[in-house]
């Protein structure tokens, strides 16, 4: 299912954060499938809170062990702001017992996906969370 194009002006525009350069890499070549998104990236928590300050996201892929500032509070942050809670956050995360599934609904993330990856699965999450957002 594909987005329908979008004027420049209203594209979409999605935030990747991982501390790991190779992670940051494969999710930007992955959403590269996706030329109706502007993407962004953040190598922490910190960085992705500065990010999202300044323009907010409509999605957000978003790592969960991370320096500095996890996932888990990332997402948090964002859920209880009222500027940003509308905000789609996905946990990206090689973490995959169920406590951390738990742990990541109860922050508020809107959907998990473990590591490894798949591209298809990723790709065609991303255009399902966003296309059901805009019909809300």
């Amino acid at each position: 299912m594909a987005l329908a194009k979008q004027p420049a002006d209203d594209r979409c525009r999605i935030l990747l954060v991982d501390d790991n350069a190779q992670n940051l890499e494969l999710l930007e070549v992955y959403m590269e499938a996706m030329p109706e998104a502007d993407v962004v990236t953040a190598t922490n928590g910190l960085e992705a809170m500065e990010r999202i300050a300044a323009s907010p996201p409509d999605l957000i892929l978003l790592d969960i062990m991370m320096p500095k500032m996890s996932g888990f509070e990332v997402c948090k942050r964002v859920k209880a702001d009222p500027k940003t809670r509308d905000i789609i956050v996905v946990m990206v995360t090689a973490l995959n017992e169920s406590g951390d599934v738990e742990r990541a609904a109860e922050c508020g993330a809107d959907d998990y996906v473990a590591k490894p990856i798949d591209r298809k699965a990723l790709i065609d999450l991303v255009r399902n969370l966003l296309a059901a957002r805009n019909r809300a």
